[in-house]
Parts: structure tokens; sequence; C-alpha cells
């Protein structure tokens, strides 16, 4: 049912090129990410490249759990230049007199399909797992008259362009609640009566430092806080991998004490969390450090100035000139600049109105969360329905379908 079913090709990576090479990360089921493309070095005729894409090309991601099987589908670069597949990309090119592209793509999309990759083709152990091509040349596909495949792919594109548009507003109503939450962080600590400028660093008991440069993990010992556990840290607290108590005395500055404040500082900038007093004992990652402060600070005062624009503004100028992943230094961070309340009753309620209004943020953006899960379920299931013959999309309007 294919004239070409392989795997794309390693580009040669330039700022800026005559091919767009398409990621796993570029390839979306809801569309191609342009933003996440890159360009390859070439020179000479993009067309003979392995991994040149032609128009109604199905992508398949092809490695890596959570990724592998997410499928994807080419209609031309915005730009009109070239594009090709990187090697961790699998295309799929129907033989249109048999099988509709659009309605291929939507049954590599399906729940049947999805659930099938990982049963019988996916390939290799937990995290290096890939798309055997063999099998997926061998998997089966619905075959229903070249018509009646052209009309499920129209209903779906209608019906899938109608719930993107949904999801894309709830994604921009997220958007917008992160910039008011930002913009009211900024109100609070402008407003302030009694703030005065002060250094961060004035405000610590002791240095902030770094974490452990090198983990190794076990199923025993001192447990480790990485930057995607600040997300939810109390939450997360009992499932944290561990490291060897040996490795973990090697770097005792950054044993975490019940009320650091603990924050990113590698790559994603301000990312933070109170250390609760279940982690006691526990140590951090490089890319995370420790800020202790004296016992007078509101240290959820701080934590909430870091959602400020100050703060990213001095973090940016202050990573400027970083030539990889941003990485902020602990004496930079030391003489950021903030406006601190000099009274303690006004920084006490001022930790109290921040964190109604945050409590209020936080459900708003819980419920469009949910909703756009919604919306993506209903998305898996409508497809689902309309590719396995559920539903007659000569008469189905799309409404009514449950998963």
């Amino acid at each position: 049912m294919t004239c070409l079913l392989n795997r794309g090709s390693a580009p040669n990576y330039v700022d800026d090129g005559p091919v767009r090479a398409i990621s796993q990360a570029a390839n979306q089921s809801a569309g191609l990410d342009w933003s996440r493309t890159r360009f390859h070095n070439y020179d000479g005729n993009a067309t003979k490249l392995k991994g040149y894409l032609h128009q109604e090309d199905v992508l398949i991601n092809s490695t890596g759990t959570g990724t592998l099987g997410r499928v994807g589908f080419f209609t031309g670069a915005p730009d009109d230049i070239p594009c090709m597949a990187d090697s961790h990309v699998t295309i799929a090119r129907t033989k249109t007199d048999e099988l509709h592209p659009r309605f291929a793509y939507y049954w590599l999309g399906s729940q049947p399909f999805q659930e099938y990759v990982y049963a019988a083709l996916a390939v290799g152990a937990t995290n290096q797992i890939e798309l055997n091509r063999e099998s997926l040349g061998d998997a089966p596909v619905p075959v229903p008259p070249l018509e009646e495949q052209r009309r499920i792919a129209d209903f779906l594109d209608a019906e899938t362009t109608r719930i993107d548009s949904l999801d894309t507003s709830r994604s921009a109503q997220l958007n917008l609640l992160a910039v008011r939450e930002r913009a009211m962080l900024d109100l609070s600590f402008r407003e302030a009566g009694s703030a005065t400028r002060t250094r961060l660093k004035y405000l610590f008991s002791v240095r902030p430092r770094y974490g452990v440069l090198v983990p190794v993990f076990t199923d025993e010992g001192v447990p480790f806080i990485r930057v995607n556990d600040l997300l939810d840290l109390e939450g997360r607290a009992g499932g944290l991998r561990n490291i060897p108590s040996e490795l973990s005395a090697q770097y005792a500055r950054s044993v975490v004490q019940p009320g650091d404040l603990l924050m990113s500082v590698v790559g994603t900038l301000g990312r933070a969390a109170i250390a609760p007093a279940s982690l006691a004992g526990a140590n951090i990652a490089r890319a995370v450090c420790s800020m202790r402060f004296m016992p007078e600070v509101e240290v959820e005062l701080v934590k909430s100035w870091l959602g400020t624009s100050s703060f990213h503004k001095q973090a940016l100028v202050a990573t400027s000139t970083d030539t990889a992943q941003p990485t902020l230094g602990m004496e930079d961070l030391g003489n950021f600049t903030l406006t601190w309340p000099s009274v303690p009753q006004e920084r006490k309620h001022l930790v109290r109105e921040i964190a109604r209004t945050q409590d209020s943020m936080r459900r708003l953006s819980s419920n469009l969360e949910r909703q756009k899960s919604v919306l993506a379920e209903r998305r898996q299931a409508l497809i689902t329905a309309a590719v396995t013959g559920q539903i007659d999309v000569s008469t189905a309007s799309g409404r009514g379908i449950e998963e």
C-alpha cells in the first residue's frame, strides 16, 4: 500500500541552510511545528536526499518512549524550502490509487493502531525503543473503497480542525493566565508601601550552591531532586530517584534542609519549590541550586518574586553570553536586585494576598487543562470511530461520539 516506507537521514545542522530537517519534536499530530525545525547543510539537488519529503507524505516518529508512533502529515513548507525527515522519522508514501494519504494518516493515529505499535512494532529496551520497519510494512490497514476513504478523511479534516481550534483557544487562555500572573506579581512588589531595593544575597543565611555534578542512581540511598521534580516537589517526594549516601556526602553543602528554596539554574531558569520537611537530607542536581535564607525572611515571598519580570530580565542579562543552554551563576544570582518590603507585617500580608490570587489562577488553569484533555480524548475517539467504520460519515456530524 506504500511506494516508500523508510527512515530519513541524519542532518548536518547549521543555523541557516537550503533544506529544512523535520525531527520528532517538530512532527506533531495536529500539524508540523515549524518553529522546531532546523536547517541541513547540503550542496546539491535536494530531491536526491534520503528523506526528501513529497507533499502528502505521512511522517511517523520512530524512536523513544512517549514519542514513538506519533503521526504527522506533510503538505509543504510555509517558505517553500525543500524539506527532509531526519533519521528518527519514518516516511510512509502511499500508493494513492489504493490508499488515500489522509486516510492513512488518520488510521496510523487511531487508538487501535497506536496500541498495535507498542504491542507488535516496537523493539528495544525501555526508553531505547524504536519502530521496526519490516514489521511496520506488514502491519494491517483497513482499505475501504477509495471514495469512502476520501469521505472519511474529509469528515475528519473538518471535525479535527474544529477540535484543534478549540484546543488552540484553550492554550491561548492558559498563556494569558501566565501573563496575568506575572503582571499581578510585578504590581504586588512594585506597590508595596515599605518596599526598598536590595540585593538577593543580603537575604541569604549562607551562599547558594549547586548540587551533584554526575549522579549515580541506586535503589536505596539519598533522595535526589532534579529540575522536573520542582513542578510538584511535595507530590513527588515519595517517588524520587536515589543516589548513594557516599556520593551525597561529597556534596554536603547542597544537602537539603526544610524551607530551602530550590530553583532551576540550567536551561529553564526560575522554576522553584520550597523543600518540605519530608525531604530533609535529600540532595539536588547540578541544574538546581539551593537558597537558604535568614529566619526573618519569608521564603514564600522570595519564591513569588522569582515569577516577576524583574527576575526574568536579570536572568536573561546574566546568561546572555551563554553559547549553549543558559546557566545562571551563583554570584550573579546573589547580585540580583529586588524590591523588598521592609515591614514584616506588610510582607506577611503580601504573601497571603499573592497566595489567594495564585490559588484562583491555579483553579482556572486546572479547568482549562481538563478541557484540553477532554478535547484530546474526543479527537482520538472520533478518529478511531471513523476509520474503523463505527460511524457513517456521510450522515454523522461528529457530535455525540464517546470514547
